[in-house]
């Protein structure tokens, strides 16, 4: 069986340069995929649920930046349970569940390939 391997190819002169809109400057970009990378321990988790519960609720997600309209968030979670450790966190944070969806790769796991 053959893949087929054919390729597009696109000149970049043809490319329109668009503006990035961020959601918190310079660190996450409004509507792109953003992964929070570290050891265990450093507070991943910790300040990944402190932001949604913000961005769910309206509230500025630091001291200084405006509110905002309540947003849906999507959450993917390599590590921890979402019953047992996500949930209750985001309860203890404020979130508004109803705006919070995860990715559930109890039946297919999530790929980038």
């Amino acid at each position: 069986m053959s893949k087929n391997t054919d390729v597009k190819l696109i000149s970049m002169d043809t490319i329109p340069i668009e503006e990035v809109t961020w959601l918190l400057k310079p660190f996450i970009p409004y509507g792109k995929i953003t992964i929070i990378q570290g050891d265990p321990g450093e507070g991943k988790t910790t300040l990944v649920l402190q932001i949604i519960a913000a961005l769910t609720t309206g509230r500025p997600i630091w001291d200084g930046l405006p509110e905002m309209e309540p947003i849906h968030v999507i959450y993917q979670t390599a590590e921890d349970g979402v019953g047992d450790t996500i949930k209750p966190r985001l309860a203890k944070c404020g979130a508004d569940m109803t705006r919070v969806r995860f990715i559930n790769e109890e039946e297919k796991q999530l790929s980038m390939t």
